[in-house]
């Protein structure tokens, strides 16, 4: 019996350790420093670890994963906010210019990335990013689908133009087969 624990265990723990890159890409659209954001997937890791007797095997591990990561983020706001010091993200960055025309579309997308409501930045996030389906990412952002639909939607008409680009102009898609695009 303990046999079959410890291979239960293993096999869990297996599983989170492939999860670990994207919740490291998660937790810095969340968190912008890559400091902050190591802690946030430390902190979630340490939470799923502690709570595996909750997981239901068969669901899915990395929606459940980014859920313990948004906690951990929400809390961490928390705490922050009880704290005299200004928090790093809010300290203006000064504008650098790289020089090149792709550094400077980056630079562009990654304002006005920036510029997306939280929920705008998070949906776009794990429907674009992390590849995950409407009802996953719903799920986690704890919304219906339409709802999550429409900040889609609201996301990527602001990045139109955020980076210049017209209303009618599309965004470039993943693939003609890809459904979210």
């Amino acid at each position: 019996m303990d046999l079959k624990r410890a291979h239960e265990a293993n096999a869990f723990a297996v599983a989170v350790a492939a999860e670990i890159p994207r919740l490291r890409r998660f937790a810095r659209v969340l968190a912008k420093r890559a400091d902050v954001a190591d802690d946030l997937v430390q902190e979630t890791l340490v939470r799923a670890i502690a709570a595996q007797s909750q997981f239901a095997v068969g669901t899915n591990l990395r929606a459940w994963l980014f859920t313990i990561l948004r906690h951990a983020r929400a809390a961490a706001i928390r705490r922050d906010s009880r704290s005299p010091i200004m928090a790093f993200e809010e300290v203006r960055e000064p504008a650098v210019s790289g020089g090149q025309e792709e550094r400077q579309a980056m630079q562009d997308l990654a304002l006005a990335f920036s510029r997306l409501p939280k929920a705008q930045q998070e949906a776009l996030w794990l429907i674009v990013v992390e590849g995950l389906d409407y009802a996953e990412a719903a799920r986690i952002q704890k919304v219906p689908q339409g709802t999550l639909r429409s900040r889609l939607s609201r996301a990527r008409d602001a990045l139109r133009e955020g980076i210049g680009l017209g209303p009618e102009t599309p965004l470039p898609v993943l693939s003609e087969a890809d459904p979210r695009a």
